[in-house]
């Protein structure tokens, strides 16, 4: 669904799976800082919009998430994954309750495999799953914005910002009223500095919650049985993820950023030395430079010394070896 707001001056279009939103309107370190200080909004219309409404709607959802949802208070912000029979990652959901209604924003274009699933285990319940994509549309204020929000919509408010539920139809308005656009390309570099793992990038057919450090965030392990809780108990009481995800500081004198998939080495081993792991995601921040979040193998010593591809690499811990 491409956005009304690439005809903004500036507007460059994203590619790849953020296709229809700006990538950038011109000066990305602008936008970076805009976004750092709590000014402007980021255009986020194409991500899938799932609601999920009826008196059962906690409950039942409590069921198939991973968290702890059955007393969610109205409007209190909350993240949850939906994980396969093995305790593979398949869907991440960013979710907020209104009161009548559940409100949730997914990764584009998996919201059709969300709501099949969700239907299929509706079975007696007395709840109704809709697909809102088409007529809402996702809006990110920073944190710190005192942008106005329009009377009647709803807000998922955490600590990196507010996100609106806005009506597609007011998208353009709003934007006129919102303070100056940010593409997605300064939002992912802030996403990158907070750790702060993606569906679809930092997770591939085989990744478990605990090499992201999605426990505690969108994994309650004191809740009742889930699809894959099996796989969670297990590395939480007897073992350790065999990956676990790291954010790297990229050798600045580099013109290009490794991409994602780029494999990762011991920069002791060389560029022919044993694979390791894989970039995930890399941006350029606006005060640290060149950085990335990847997966690599949980054994590697968090003092080794890295090359993504041909680039030097320095590594942070973000997941415990």
């Amino acid at each position: 669904m491409k956005s009304p707001l690439l005809t903004l001056p500036g507007a460059v279009p994203a590619e790849g799976v953020d296709e229809g939103v700006a990538a950038h309107y011109g000066d990305l370190f602008r936008e970076q800082r805009a976004l750092a200080d709590g000014t402007g909004f980021v255009d986020l219309s194409h991500r899938g919009v799932v609601t999920v409404t009826g008196p059962e709607r906690l409950g039942w959802l409590h069921l198939l998430l991973t968290q702890h949802v059955s007393e969610l208070p109205p409007h209190q912000a909350t993240e949850a994954l939906i994980l396969s029979a093995h305790g593979h990652i398949e869907h991440a959901l960013y979710l907020v309750d209104d009161g009548e209604t559940v409100w949730a924003h997914v990764e584009p274009g998996t919201q059709e495999a969300l709501i099949a699933y969700l239907e299929s285990m509706k079975f007696f319940y007395r709840v109704e799953v809709a697909d809102r994509t088409a007529d809402i549309a996702v809006v990110h204020l920073p944190a710190g914005s005192i942008a106005e929000v329009p009377e009647g919509v709803v807000v998922r408010e955490t600590p990196y910002g507010r996100d609106l539920f806005l009506p597609r139809a007011d998208l353009e308005s709003y934007a006129g009223k919102a303070g100056p656009p940010a593409g997605i390309l300064a939002h992912e570099a802030l996403r990158v500095e907070q750790y702060r793992p993606r569906l679809g990038f930092e997770t591939d057919h085989r990744t478990i919650p605990h090499e992201l450090g999605w426990i505690g965030g969108a994994v309650h392990l004191q809740k009742g049985c889930y699809r894959g809780q099996e796989t969670v108990a297990r590395v939480q009481n007897l073992g350790r993820p065999p990956r676990r995800l790291v954010f790297l500081h990229l050798d600045g004198s580099e013109v290009h950023l490794p991409t994602p998939g780029t494999e990762i080495r011991l920069a002791d081993d060389g560029p022919d030395g044993r694979r390791i792991g894989f970039v995930t995601t890399s941006a350029r921040h606006h005060e640290l430079g060149p950085v990335a979040l990847a997966l690599i193998k949980r054994n590697v010593p968090v003092d080794a010394r890295l090359i993504a591809g041909e680039t030097a690499a320095a590594q942070e811990t973000i997941v415990e070896p």
